[in-house]
């Protein structure tokens, strides 16, 4: 498992940019949010509705505002 390196994370965290957290295939399925915060396993995202949801670190992050990758 490929995890989300502190240092991708941070650097979303701090610039506060909006980023894409891509789960599988299907594109209605990424969570779009900011990073709050994370752990050894899981990160923090804030949704557009306020609502937090923790996430696996597993998954893909990368910004919002470039187009969606293929991988996931």
């Amino acid at each position: 498992m490929n995890l989300a390196s502190d240092d991708l994370l941070n650097a979303f965290r701090l610039s506060g940019e909006k980023v894409r957290v891509i789960r599988d295939e299907m594109e209605q399925n990424d969570v779009l949010g900011i990073v709050v915060a994370w752990d050894d396993e899981r990160v923090m995202i804030r949704k557009a509705s306020r609502r937090v949801v923790q996430l696996s670190r597993g998954y893909t992050y990368e910004s919002a505002a470039a187009p969606r990758s293929a991988s996931s």
